[in-house]
């Protein structure tokens, strides 16, 4: 597996891990009509492209295929981390954040944040992060539970 920097190339295979990641992995934690709302989120194009142009992007690859991807946004928020559902397991997300949390720290940056979903939370707990607070999100009137988590560098 290779880590590099990801490009807007990337953009429509990344949209596609994200969304049968939400469907595969996190179906044990929200219901399907969550699912639905969650995974809609790929609908939003101002919104990746926003990501795409603004955030730092890493891509996780192995044997040409994406099989993770993280970004870092204003330096100190982890803002997508996503790992392909036959990826789970394997230290793909670990190195992903490594990578995040270097890039912060040659930043200077102070610490962490993340909104993490039920599902995410244990591995940003072992990462070091803290939960701030629990969240309700409404996402086209459907609510989701996540997290505010912080990690001090």
């Amino acid at each position: 597996m290779s880590i590099r920097k990801g490009n807007l190339q990337d953009l429509s295979e990344m949209l596609i891990l994200f969304q049968d990641t939400i469907t595969m992995v996190c179906k044990g934690d929200y219901n399907p009509n969550q699912i639905e709302a969650w995974k809609s989120g790929a609908d939003n194009k101002e919104r990746w492209l926003d990501v795409m142009k603004e955030q730092y992007i890493l891509i996780a690859e192995s044997e040409n295929k994406m099989v993770g991807f993280c970004t870092l946004a204003q330096g100190n928020y982890i803002d997508l981390l996503f790992v392909h559902k036959d990826y789970q397991q394997h230290g793909i997300a670990s190195q992903l954040y490594n990578m995040a949390e270097k890039e912060a720290v040659q930043q200077q940056q102070k610490f962490l944040t993340a909104d993490v979903s039920i599902t995410a939370k244990p591995f940003f707990e072992s990462m070091g992060f803290k939960v701030i607070q629990e969240q309700i999100v409404n996402v086209k009137g459907i609510d989701l539970i996540n997290y505010k988590m912080e990690k001090r560098l």
